[in-house]
């Protein structure tokens, strides 16, 4: 499971998160992604990065489908707490609540959290 947690921009670490899960797309590993807390706004629609100097990553993200990573998931209660829907995201993920949270990591066997 590779996690996104962080925020996005000020940091590398979601753009590292980012060419893990497209290099594990790439050799056809079996990962499910999640996001939550600010690492939700990693796949936020129209973000401005002018100010950091960093190039806009987010629509990247559409490229999941284009390497069969079908198990994208988005934290509800983050989602909520930052005042967004699944209209406002680059992709389209799987609504999960912080129970199916819990239970999906109970049943993984490694992460990578970013």
């Amino acid at each position: 499971m590779i996690v996104f947690r962080t925020a996005p921009y000020g940091t590398i670490y979601a753009f590292e998160g980012l060419e893990n899960v497209l290099i594990m797309g790439a050799y056809d590993q079996d990962i499910s992604v999640l996001f939550i807390d600010d690492g939700i706004y990693a796949i936020k629609d129209g973000m401005n990065t002018e100010g950091t100097g960093i190039k806009n990553f987010s629509p990247t993200f559409r490229a999941l489908e284009a390497y069969d990573i079908e198990k994208v998931y988005v934290d509800k209660e983050s989602l909520e707490a930052r005042g967004l829907s699944v209209d406002d995201l680059v992709i389209e993920p799987e609504i999960i609540d912080a129970s199916q949270v819990a239970q999906m990591m109970e049943d993984q066997k490694n992460f990578f959290i970013f």
